[in-house]
């Protein structure tokens, strides 16, 4: 039976809709195949035309390409491109060797599978989508690591010479230089261990690469210190800096793809007394634009924190130290601003992600763009809504205030240790206390703490060390609490990352007590008085709840200073 009559016995389609596919087929120059354009016509479905070619060829259709019949053994000898191009993959089924594709009639790419494999190929029919996400997880999940191309380099070998043709993609390696496929497996392999940066180390005798994760740098496998300048040769070929330059520091960016996936690179290097340091930050942006729910807000915080971005005018400040997820908040806040009715525009430094439906901009200070000149552009820009990646000076922290005082809700971030300061900060800089009282709408101080794995994590009474150290904090963990353990699920029996949070609202005693210049000690309690619950105490409920360990909050906050 032809296709069109399998359709039409399966009742997928009628014989009116055959005669006119039919029909226009003919008349096309040159001819779409049947299956196509029936789909164009949204007559059947994609699946609708494989479960009919399946019929008519005896072969088995599939929505989906299960997980469990990757196999990144089978792929280790097929180039990406090929499978790409093929829109075939090798897999495991039902204790056989199968070939999922969307073409039934490719002889041809059946044949040179199973040349390859050694063996029959059992083929099995797949949308093409389908089956182009699932060679993205099996090349990505090779166990093609440093350590064994390092493995294959001999000691004595000299160092390749530098690639300057920049790879498009992680995955393709096949066909590259042993440095550029090194660099490609180092990226790769952080990538897959969540590594939010890579650090390149020269010593005297050895060239150590760590990774950043969750926080923490854990050293991985080094390459040999004659590899040395062609790794950073390269690394500085794909960020686009100069190779002939060390004895000055250089930024620069790169951006790659493994599959369909776009990382962002920003790559800094630092003459040191070994060499040259280099460390990459690497910018994951699915990682980072995170709806607000998932960063660890409790219900009660994040409700005020959405109060407060419904407010037409004030001044928003995050604050936390480098590396606390500072951005990544300001990010979840503005996806859930009005971009279609409002208009909302950053200066950044850098632009870590580009967002939809907002104009951001780039700080530049060499040609005189900075914070406090970009920021009084903006304000001829007709803004709602205005994000200042960084308040670093007296200028820009006044036009961020008047900014607001016009009608504008203007996000800024701070570097100080609790939400209080933050106010402290921008008076110390030499904004008016008046006109601070009058902006000022929130603040919100944070950390990032690791997670315990669920899957290994122990519970634990406390030690008589840690009742000592946590005073009348103690009390609040009476029921007990949990610890790491380790699995092969985690590092270390952690496994992601949370954020703990202190979030302050201007009340009317609050602001009287800016207006009149008030100490610390004195704003710190108000704050808590209109319903401020502090770091410490964030944290010490998540530690209660098992989500981290009482280790991690004390490294990432430090001990009680105040009784409970």
């Amino acid at each position: 039976m032809q296709l069109g009559e399998i359709l039409v016995q399966r009742g997928r389609l009628t014989d009116p809709q055959l005669a006119t596919a039919l029909q226009t087929q003919a008349e096309e120059q040159p001819r779409r195949l049947l299956g196509q354009l029936l789909v164009a016509n949204s007559w059947v479905t994609e699946f609708d035309v494989l479960e009919a070619l399946a019929q008519q060829f005896g072969l088995t259709a599939v929505r989906t390409v299960d997980e469990a019949w990757l196999d990144p053994a089978l792929v280790k000898e097929l180039p990406v491109e090929w499978a790409r191009a093929n829109g075939a993959l090798p897999i495991r089924w039902q204790g056989a060797l199968g070939m999922v594709t969307a073409d039934p009639t490719a002889v041809a790419t059946h044949d040179d599978l199973a040349l390859l494999l050694g063996q029959e190929v059992h083929a099995l029919l797949a949308p093409r989508a389908e089956i182009l996400r699932a060679i993205e997880r099996c090349y990505f999940s090779k166990s093609d690591t440093a350590k064994d191309l390092l493995r294959d380099l001999e000691e004595t070998r000299p160092a390749e010479a530098v690639e300057v043709q920049r790879s498009d993609d992680l995955l393709r390696v096949a066909e590259q230089a042993p440095v550029t496929q090194l660099v490609n497996l180092i990226l790769i392999e952080a990538l897959k261990a969540r590594a939010s940066d890579i650090h390149v180390e020269p010593f005297e005798q050895r060239l150590a690469v760590r990774f950043r994760i969750d926080g923490l740098l854990y050293e991985q496998t080094s390459p040999p210190k004659h590899l040395e300048a062609a790794l950073v040769s390269r690394l500085k070929v794909m960020a686009k800096l100069d190779i002939a330059e060390k004895r000055l520091p250089q930024d620069g960016s790169a951006r790659v793809r493994v599959g369909e996936r776009e990382i962002d690179i920003r790559v800094s290097t630092i003459p040191v007394a070994e060499g040259e340091r280099v460390v990459l930050r690497l910018l994951n942006r699915s990682a980072a634009l995170l709806p607000l729910t998932a960063l660890g807000m409790d219900e009660a915080t994040l409700a005020r924190f959405r109060r407060v971005l419904r407010e037409p005018h004030g001044v928003v400040l995050v604050t936390g130290p480098t590396g606390s997820g500072k951005t990544t908040t300001l990010y979840a806040a503005l996806r859930e601003v009005d971009t279609q009715r409002l208009n909302v525009m950053t200066i950044e430094d850098p632009i870590e992600y580009q967002i939809p439906s907002i104009g951001q901009i780039q700080v530049k200070p060499k040609i005189g763009l900075t914070f406090a000149a970009g920021l009084r552009h903006i304000l001829r820009q007709d803004p709602d809504v205005i994000l200042v990646g960084e308040t670093r000076d007296l200028e820009t922290a006044e036009i961020l205030v008047r900014a607001s005082l016009t009608g504008h809700l203007v996000f800024s971030t701070l570097h100080t240790n609790n939400a209080v300061g933050a106010v402290a900060r921008l008076a110390d800089m030499g904004v008016e206390p008046y006109l601070l009282a009058s902006a000022f709408q929130a603040a919100l101080a944070q950390r990032l703490v690791r997670c315990l794995c669920p899957d290994c994590r122990e519970a634990a009474a406390l030690t008589s060390e840690e009742r000592a150290a946590l005073g009348p904090w103690a009390a609040r963990l009476a029921d007990g609490l949990w610890r790491p353990h380790g699995c092969a699920n985690c590092l270390e029996g952690y496994r992601g990352r949370t954020g703990i949070y202190e979030f302050m609202t201007a009340d009317a005693p609050l602001l009287e007590a800016v207006r009149a210049g008030a100490e610390l000690d004195q704003l710190a309690r108000l704050a808590r008085a209109g319903g401020m619950r502090t770091l410490w105490e964030d944290g010490l409920e998540k530690v209660r709840a098992g989500v981290t360990s009482l280790a991690e909050l004390l490294r990432a906050v430090g001990h009680p200073d105040a009784a409970p």
